[in-house]
């Protein structure tokens, strides 16, 4: 399945594995998606699946939720995978529509959630 949305003012395509969209039509709530692109010494993105929506979201229909936040770290310049979710403060920029990635890729495997954006 594939989506041409607007995030935050710019395109995003969106990729949907088959195996994805079986597990999507199965569950029980709809699915928050969030992309997070990271700045420290380093630039880290990740995608999180159901965390509280934060910030705009485009919809999918009723069962698909996407939302970017482009973060930074308090203090330091840990990207280690433990920094916990305190630590984290969205980017002082008052454009973080600049940032949106151009395409997200979703998949569900082994029973988890998978993705990847870019640019």
């Amino acid at each position: 399945m594939e989506w041409h949305i607007q995030l935050l003012g710019r395109g995003l395509h969106v990729q949907m594995s088959q195996a994805a969209a079986a597990a999507l039509e199965n569950r029980a709530t709809p699915l928050h998606v969030e992309m997070e692109l990271y700045f420290s010494c380093l630039i880290r993105k990740r995608v999180h699946f159901d965390r509280p929506q934060r910030g705009e979201t485009a919809l999918i229909g009723q069962d698909l939720s996407i939302g970017f936040r482009p973060v930074m770290s308090r203090g330091g310049c840990s990207v280690a995978d433990t920094d916990p979710e305190a630590m984290l403060v969205d980017l002082p920029t008052g454009e973080p529509q600049r940032f949106v990635p151009r395409w997200l890729r979703l998949d569900h495997r082994n029973g988890r959630w998978q993705g990847e954006f870019g640019y």
